[in-house]
């Protein structure tokens, strides 16, 4: 069963427990059970925000992918347009490419990643990681301060961020690791191309043709 098929399934439930308890609280009232009618009620309109709540943060980690052992999470290439201006073609091992122009002398790759604590380590479930933006790099300060920086987004977030709740409310979440981003960098060079994976340890990026080589060869 997929991943969204697990979430349909759960907050089908969630929803079918809460319609039951909100039924069974009304015809309780209805007898004048009051105490009851109010437990069943309020029973139900806590397990229908639970519902609501679970509904929210699994569409946000539908935006995210698994990943165990290193692996491709993109391929890079660059051509030149002008000084320090290049365009630029990011394509995902799902057949997605984002192409965008970029200035500067670095690109910059960054990525959100989940993982898993306590229990959430013992049951197995996989990390999660999703690529947040795409960006150009000065090497002179002083011309990063001075120029506009160019940025694109890898990523549309969607539902409730799990991952903001764990970075901001660590203690109400102990089954998740959200503590840290990572990022890789490398030179940007006409005809260059980069393969990036993502590792346990975070996003690696290595030349893949003879520019790209000799780009990082001369970089400083």
């Amino acid at each position: 069963m997929t991943p969204a098929l697990w979430l349909d399934a759960g907050v089908a439930a969630g929803g079918l427990l809460a319609l039951l308890l909100l039924l069974n609280g009304g015809r309780h009232l209805r007898r004048r059970r009051y105490a009851r009618g109010s437990v069943h009620g309020l029973g139900g309109l806590v397990v229908g925000f639970a519902a609501a709540i679970a509904l929210l943060i699994g569409i946000n980690l539908l935006t995210y992918a698994r990943f165990n052992a290193e692996e491709p999470v993109g391929e890079i290439g660059f051509v030149g347009v002008g000084p320090q201006r290049y365009d630029v073609t990011l394509a995902r091992p799902d057949g997605h490419t984002v192409d965008a122009e970029l200035t500067g002398d670095e690109w910059e790759v960054d990525a959100r990643i989940i993982k898993w604590k306590g229990l959430g380590t013992l049951l197995g479930l996989p990390p999660l990681y999703r690529l947040e933006r795409l960006s150009g790099r000065y090497q002179s300060i002083a011309q990063a301060r001075r120029e506009r920086e160019s940025v694109v987004a890898l990523s549309r977030p969607r539902g409730l961020s799990l991952w903001d709740i764990a970075h901001r409310q660590a203690r109400w979440l102990p089954l998740v690791d959200a503590s840290y981003g990572t990022a890789t960098y490398l030179p940007m060079a006409d005809g260059a191309q980069y393969e990036i994976s993502l590792s346990p340890t975070g996003l690696l990026a290595r030349p893949a043709n003879a520019a790209a080589r000799k780009a990082v060869a001369g970089w400083e």
